[in-house]
């Protein structure tokens, strides 16, 4: 029987509803979910990695470094066949992310999380963990790169964003769905991942700033990231990547005096950000003067690639490279 490591992190699927407030709050004994889920030892041996009980908003890059080298240091064990790792459903995607980018293995890793406390009816935790060490100790899981499993989908990391507030159903991969499914005891995957990027890197830069831009932006919040101390940018636009004027000229102004990396992404859900547009402030002028696409990444996950491909590049030549739509595996 395969040995599949349960990582836990915290979030909602370790939470219970305190007594008095009625609110949400994390359980004292972060591993009771794992306890008494049925049937996860038929599936596969298990191990428990305590690594923290927080909501998934305090995560930071230091927190997810951290994670990543247990995740890695984990994997390199010849008796640990997958990992998978519980985690809040608010920032997820940026973890999975993150873990897909920065750890190195054939092995499936798999996150998961709950939308319902332990103690409210129909909690959806204990059947998404089982759902998640199923697809772990999968055949089918290996070399596929970090997957989200909740709601018996399964996610590629690049993909998947959570779109509802409170559904259970929450987590979808806008534009391209899910790459497979866990059905009663079976895993099925209609798809592999193509365009993974993965790196062995050292470090990462953790001082990327994420702006959105909107109708009537002076691109003031701009110009002052330099003595905010931040070293890079991705600006969040419309449409295919286009912005006001003024915001033109403060990214230029970025790009120009102080050598900042901007990545460009669109708050569009589907979609590639593109040079369409020539007029100042449209795709084809933000491109001429030095601004990144970053090829249907969304806002927040090409700040994660960001932060991971600055821990390894410096000019914005090479910056610019990591950023094409083509495979980077190991570099």
């Amino acid at each position: 029987m395969k040995k599949i490591v349960i990582v836990t992190t915290g979030g909602t699927i370790a939470m219970v509803r305190d007594p008095v407030t009625g609110s949400s709050v994390p359980a004292t004994t972060t591993h009771r979910h794992l306890i008494h889920v049925e049937q996860l030892h038929a599936i596969a041996e298990t191990e428990h990695y305590d690594f923290s009980n927080i909501p998934s908003p305090h995560m930071s890059p230091n927190i997810l470094w951290e994670l990543s080298r247990v995740v890695n240091r984990i994997l390199k064990r010849d008796d640990v066949a997958g990992v998978v790792i519980t985690h809040g459903t608010d920032t997820l995607e940026e973890t999975a992310y993150f873990i897909d980018l920065t750890v190195q293995t054939e092995k499936p890793i798999i996150l998961t999380a709950a939308m319902r406390n332990l103690d409210e009816l129909g909690t959806d935790g204990p059947r998404n963990l089982l759902s998640s060490v199923r697809v772990a100790a999968s055949i089918f899981a290996r070399n596929l790169g970090t997957l989200v499993c909740v709601n018996d989908e399964i996610h590629a990391a690049v993909d998947v964003t959570k779109t509802y507030t409170s559904n259970i159903a929450t987590f979808e991969s806008p534009g391209s769905g899910p790459i497979g499914i866990v059905d009663d005891e079976s895993v099925v995957v209609h798809r592999r991942p193509v365009l993974r990027s993965n790196y062995a890197v050292e470090r990462i830069e953790n001082s990327v700033a994420l702006l959105k831009t909107f109708v009537g932006d002076k691109g003031d919040f701009i110009r002052v990231l330099p003595e905010l101390g931040y070293k890079g940018l991705v600006l969040e636009a419309f449409g295919s990547g286009n912005v006001p004027v003024s915001v033109h000229d403060a990214t230029k102004w970025l790009i120009e005096k102080h050598s900042m990396p901007v990545i460009i992404t669109s708050r569009c859900f589907k979609g590639r950000v593109l040079g369409t547009y020539g007029y100042t402030g449209g795709g084809r002028s933000l491109k001429s003067i030095g601004a990144i696409f970053a090829q249907g990444l969304s806002s927040q996950k090409a700040r994660i690639k960001l932060m991971v491909v600055m821990g390894k590049q410096s000019d914005l030549k090479s910056i610019s490279e990591e950023f094409l739509l083509s495979p980077k595996v190991g570099g």
